[in-house]
């Protein structure tokens, strides 16, 4: 189960961040390994292999446009990536993270947050705290019951746990 609080790094990236750029096409029948290892390549060469597992993308407006395919969130998530906060989100890409238990938060300040500054995110608040510069925000919070699919890691686990229950 993953914890419904997030901390690490700030990596900043603009508006209009398409699939595409979040994880390039020619990887999408590698395996998930692979994948990873591409994720934001064509805006930050490289990127996989800086970041620190958990840190977070901080972006602008219009997030994941493009293929419905739930490759771009497996990228993230298999580079390490700890969520995503941005301005706006393509709802397909959105709901997609929700499926595989990838967590994003929707945040009009994003303007605040810079490259390399630490944050903490309580995705059930919506609180974002900036450890650098000891300032708070409040972005959307995740409910309970899109939370929990979250933490049990995506849809197909959640509902497996939940099925098991009943």
């Amino acid at each position: 189960m993953k914890s419904q609080i997030l901390r690490g790094k700030v990596w900043k990236f603009g508006d209009d961040i398409n699939t595409d750029i979040i994880s390039p096409g020619e990887y999408m029948d590698a395996s998930y390994e692979e994948i990873g290892k591409h994720a934001m390549e064509r805006a930050f060469p490289g990127f996989a292999d800086t970041i620190e597992k958990g840190d977070i993308i901080v972006a602008g407006k219009n997030f994941g446009p493009g293929s419905s395919r739930e490759t771009a969130q497996i990228a993230l998530l298999y580079a390490g990536v700890g969520g995503v906060i941005a301005k706006d989100f393509a709802r397909i890409f959105f709901r997609n993270c929700i499926n595989v238990g990838f967590p994003v938060v929707t945040f009009d300040g994003t303007d605040e947050l810079n490259q390399g500054d630490e944050i903490v995110v309580d995705l059930l608040s919506g609180r974002i705290e900036n450890i650098t510069t000891g300032k708070v925000y409040f972005g959307s919070r995740l409910p309970q019951h899109v939370l929990s699919i979250v933490e049990d890691g995506g849809l197909k686990n959640h509902l497996k746990k939940t099925l098991k229950k009943g």
